[in-house]
């Protein structure tokens, strides 16, 4: 533990440690039977405590010590309930001096507490004897901010221990951490003294570089100071920063499946199926409360209320884009005839982030639609069409004639202060002449960033992104062990770079031309060979229907969270939205990836529209544990809905364990072109089962079914 090396035992060691176990075997087996029996005498406790001050890690002795405590209240007279809670905190007390890190531990003590039936005086000095022992005990501080709310000890106090411990050793993260946390609730409320942010950053910024200046490879004090950047740039409210359809643009609708016309350009799209219409909404934090009331869609074309929803993997009911479907097939529509649809956001109060703050800035957005032609059925048994990602099916796109969509324009963004922007040049300066260590590097990385995105449009100066992705590669040297977290962080810059303009889009756009419709073609966005190994930017993409990711470094496409981001205006968020957020993705390809595990595809469950997958030339099938599963949710999860039955049935004699995270990502989805050639897993037996869990598919791994 924190870098002590581990030595091998010597002979007499092990004679000792066998000695333990034994004992701890028997009074496990004594303490089980009268924990079974529901024996809560004096020996009987006396026999558990002894058993949680050798192994405080029994979860089911703390519990069974909750079960006896209610059990000799219920019998006793309210005189000896004090001592009876004493006697709890004394044996919590005997636990954490065996492992003062012991999560059963400090719960119990919790619980007793929480009883209002012993004095808290003593818990102070308690923890000051624990923090002496471990000044970075999170287990103590998290007690420590428990304790304080009982005693009714001020935020303003607690802020000034933070100070006393910091200067005692500002290596101490945990007083750092505490430190930021206080501010952020001073702030929200507005504590006298702290209702001008911009005076209390300020001043915060001068004390975290007498840590960080003096010793400059101490990383406690750098932390905080990530936090300070993020403070000075970004905005508490949740705001509206892109939208499909955009404010202003002209969608026509085709019944003949096919793309063509106005959908040559980014913002007038043609969609190729004429009965649903996904209009998108993607705020810059994750937010609740997106409704009728809240989000009010008005049009002659509504027959029916609308219902929003979260576009989230977790089945939460927060999340950063939102999208509601209009049923065109339920409304009677006049072909050539266009309709004009407007959407009030946030004009009733009950949007809210997860920190508690209100929607900020109120905003509509209008774009009208047409029908070109009628809706037709496809015929039952109509031949598969081959999609090719070959390079002979595409030309690049010279020019747009229409402005970008990827952010309205009329969304409401509050601009940032004057002293925002100084700050963060300020630090600049103070940062370009300090030692060149790997830390300093991706503090200037981050500044620079943020110096960017706090430029309004109409500066002239230099954007730094060339110079932070040169950053960032010059740290993947730096600091090898690091090198993934360097190269994802590079990747993220370089998605944002692309995608922040219609001319920096433009060489990545090129017209798709299916070769069975010689009068079709429609935009594909190609961001292939280009080492990525993250992706991001999609508040940006909601517009793509066909996608190239190909021949990159792709290990997942889930939701990432973003330190700074530049929007339209120049403001900071933390983006936690994944590939979801494409509602119009029909095509997709990412073939020639690092993808290991089917859950790292997680959000194509998502994609309504999409109907071509190519996931060829993977590592699939290939890793016997996931290793990355973190990034993923997992189907034996609570938040997730599993078909066991119909996953059974289509299973069959075949192996389960194969096939479960397949089933989970297939079963929702109507594909009816997917390439699986070239991964472990695709072999007779898998392709056999998939063709049964998607009955819409045609073309399989490029042959007719």
């Amino acid at each position: 533990m924190h870098g002590r090396p581990r030595k091998p035992l010597k002979e007499e060691d092990e004679s000792v440690l066998s000695a333990k176990a034994e004992k701890l075997h028997s009074l496990q087996s004594q303490f089980l039977a009268n924990h079974q029996n529901r024996i809560y005498t004096k020996e009987a406790l006396d026999l558990s405590a002894k058993l949680l001050e050798i192994n405080p890690e029994c979860y089911t002795a703390w519990n069974y010590r909750k079960l006896a405590v209610q059990h000799n209240l219920s019998e006793s007279n309210s005189d000896s309930d004090a001592s009876l809670f004493d006697q709890e905190l004394k044996v919590v007390e005997n636990a954490l001096k065996k492992n003062f890190k012991s999560y059963g531990a400090w719960h119990h003590r919790k619980w007793v507490l929480s009883k209002g039936h012993s004095s808290i005086d003593n818990e102070l000095r308690l923890l000051n004897d624990f923090q002496k022992a471990d000044a970075r005990n999170f287990h103590a501080w998290n007690y420590r901010r428990f304790v304080t709310a009982l005693m009714k000890i001020s935020d303003e106090d607690e802020l000034k221990y933070t100070e006393k411990v910091i200067g005692v050793n500002f290596s101490n993260y945990s007083a750092w951490h505490n430190r930021s946390v206080l501010l952020s609730t001073l702030f929200k409320r507005k504590a006298e003294g702290f209702s001008h942010k911009e005076k209390v950053l300020q001043e915060e910024y001068k004390y975290v570089h007498s840590a960080i200046f003096t010793d400059s490879d101490d990383q406690s004090g750098w932390f905080y100071h990530l936090w300070l950047i993020d403070q000075t740039v970004k905005n508490d409210a949740p705001l509206l920063v892109s939208s499909w359809p955009s404010h202003g643009a002209n969608i026509t609708l085709n019944g003949n499946n096919s793309l063509h016309g106005s959908g040559l350009s980014l913002l007038n799209s043609t969609l190729s199926d004429t009965k649903t219409l996904p209009v998108i909404l993607c705020f810059n934090q994750a937010v609740e409360g997106v409704n009728s009331s809240t989000v009010v869609v008005k049009s002659e074309l509504l027959k029916e209320d609308l219902v929003w929803k979260p576009l989230s993997t977790n089945n939460s009911s927060t999340a950063q884009v939102w999208v509601v479907y209009l049923n065109m097939g339920n409304m009677k529509l006049q072909l050539s005839k266009t309709y004009s649809i407007e959407i009030n956001i946030g004009h009733s109060m009950g949007i809210l982030s997860s920190n508690g703050y209100h929607y900020g800035a109120p905003s509509q957005i209008t774009f009208e639609v047409c029908v070109q032609t009628a809706y037709t059925e496809p015929v039952d048994g109509q031949r598969g069409k081959l999609t090719s990602w070959k390079d002979n099916d595409f030309r690049k796109i010279d020019h747009f004639e229409e402005s970008n969509p990827a952010v309205s324009a009329d969304h409401h963004i509050p601009t940032t202060s004057n002293w925002c922007m100084e700050a963060i040049d300020e630090e600049i300066t103070n940062f370009q002449d300090l030692s060149d260590c790997k830390i300093r590097k991706l503090t200037l990385a981050r500044l620079l960033i943020a110096l960017d995105l706090l430029s309004p449009q109409h500066d002239k100066r230099k954007n730094h992104t060339e110079e932070v992705l040169k950053l960032y590669t010059e740290l993947m040297k730096l600091d090898p062990t690091h090198s993934l977290y360097y190269k994802d962080e590079h990747s993220l810059l370089l998605l944002q770079q692309i995608t922040s303009s219609r001319e920096s889009l433009i060489p990545y756009c090129h017209y798709y031309k299916d070769a069975s419709e010689t009068n079709t073609s429609y935009v594909c966005l190609r961001l292939q060979n280009l080492s990525l190994s993250r992706m991001g930017s999609f508040e940006n993409l909601l517009w793509v229907q066909m996608l190239d990711l190909s021949h990159n470094e792709l290990r997942s496409i889930e939701a990432v969270t973003i330190a700074f981001k530049k929007l339209e205006k120049g403001l900071t968020v933390n983006f936690l939205t994944g590939l979801e957020a494409m509602q119009l993705l029909s095509c997709l390809n990412l073939s020639h990836n690092k993808f290991g595990s089917f859950t790292a595809l997680g959000p194509l469950r998502l994609l309504k529209s999409l109907k071509v997958l190519n996931i060829s030339c993977n590592e699939l099938g290939s890793h016997s544990i996931d290793t990355r599963r973190y990034l993923c949710s997992s189907p034996l999860a609570h938040s997730e809905v599993f078909a066991w039955d119909r996953f059974e049935i289509l299973c069959g004699s075949y192996s389960a364990t194969k096939f479960w995270e397949a089933f989970l990502i297939f079963e929702s989805l109507n594909l009816t072109d997917l390439n699986i050639a070239g991964n472990a897993v695709a072999d007779e037996n898998f392709a056999s089962f998939i063709v049964k869990v998607l009955p819409t598919l045609k073309l399989l791994n490029d042959e007719e079914l």
